[in-house]
């Protein structure tokens, strides 16, 4: 499988803050990438590098096999971004949005109208294509936004977050848009904090922090680097301190937390919730909601970097 884009060793300083660490990332043709870190960790900075819209200290960048420069144009026509926050000319309407965005990259006017036909369709805009913006709710303008990004059919597409406040249909005409275009050949390099959306659509991931990729792969893969193996949470129960140590003492148990009569239990494996509500009924310790969670691509982020994405 071919590179897409191929980062080695980026250095970024903003005057005395680092902003990449001597990058390293590879991005393969087909993929739905994931592009991981908490707000500072050089996400939107890679990816203005990799446009060659931000100049860069050392390093080296590859797009479609060639180096990526501000001249590159032929590569640039086969880009498309769509950047969170939205940005569409609010006195043009639907289609008029769609159709100047695309005539950047595509001249021809019958072959642009097609574009843009195909990109209202593919959005669900069809039938607003002579509103304007500010008639657009919110899901429907993160929608244009796409539309505009998408239009002129690019091989690689760069989406950043999307998905930020939109209603749950919105999010999910997207996300299965997203799909649709990779099906259709595009690659995608996609950010998020919102970790089910990553291990929904994403083939491959990489978590960055403090300008360095400090983990990447599968989404299985990730989580089998971390130590957490089942997380039980246990919601309305009144434990003392004895309990609560023989708890701790159990079997896979590394981390056990307690508040507000909600107890707390990562285990170093699966398959542990049983042994627990034996002992809860052995002592005839009451307690309400019971769940239990396989790891979450959260669990991965927090143990490796210490944060919560969430935040």
């Amino acid at each position: 499988m071919d590179s897409v884009i191929s980062i080695h060793n980026l250095v970024k300083r903003y005057g005395g803050v680092l902003a990449l660490d001597h990058l390293d990332l590879t991005v393969q043709e087909g993929e739905i990438f994931g592009l991981l870190g908490p707000n500072g960790s050089g996400k939107t900075t890679v990816i203005n590098c990799v446009l060659s819209l931000l100049k860069y200290d050392r390093g080296e960048i590859e797009v479609f096999g060639s180096p990526m420069k501000p001249s590159s144009y032929e590569s640039k026509r086969n880009i498309g971004v769509v950047f969170q926050n939205v940005a569409v000319f609010e006195q043009m309407n639907v289609y008029e949005n769609i159709d100047y965005f695309c005539s950047l990259y595509v001249t021809d006017r019958k072959m642009r109208q097609d574009c843009v036909e195909e990109a209202l369709e593919f959005t669900g805009l069809s039938d607003c294509r002579k509103k304007k913006p500010k008639q657009l709710s919110g899901g429907l303008l993160r929608r244009l936004n796409i539309a505009c990004g998408i239009a002129h059919r690019p091989k690689l597409i760069f989406m950043d977050e999307p998905t930020v406040a939109v209603d749950p249909q919105s999010r999910n005409h997207i996300l299965e848009g997203i799909r649709q275009l990779n099906k259709n050949g595009s690659t995608i390099v996609y950010t998020s904090h919102y970790m089910e959306e990553v291990e929904q659509i994403c083939t491959r991931l990489a978590i960055l922090d403090h300008g360095r990729c400090i983990a990447s792969g599968t989404a299985d893969e990730l989580k089998s680097m971390i130590r957490t193996g089942e997380t039980v949470t246990v919601e309305g129960i009144a434990l003392d301190e004895t309990a609560l140590q023989e708890i701790r003492a159990m079997e896979n148990v590394f981390s056990v937390t307690y508040a507000e009569e909600t107890l707390t239990i990562k285990y170093g494996s699966s398959g542990n919730l049983i042994l627990l509500l034996h002992y809860l009924e052995d002592r005839k310790i009451a307690f309400g909601r019971v769940f239990s969670e396989k790891p979450t691509l959260n669990d991965v982020f927090l143990e490796i970097t210490g944060k919560d994405l969430r935040d």
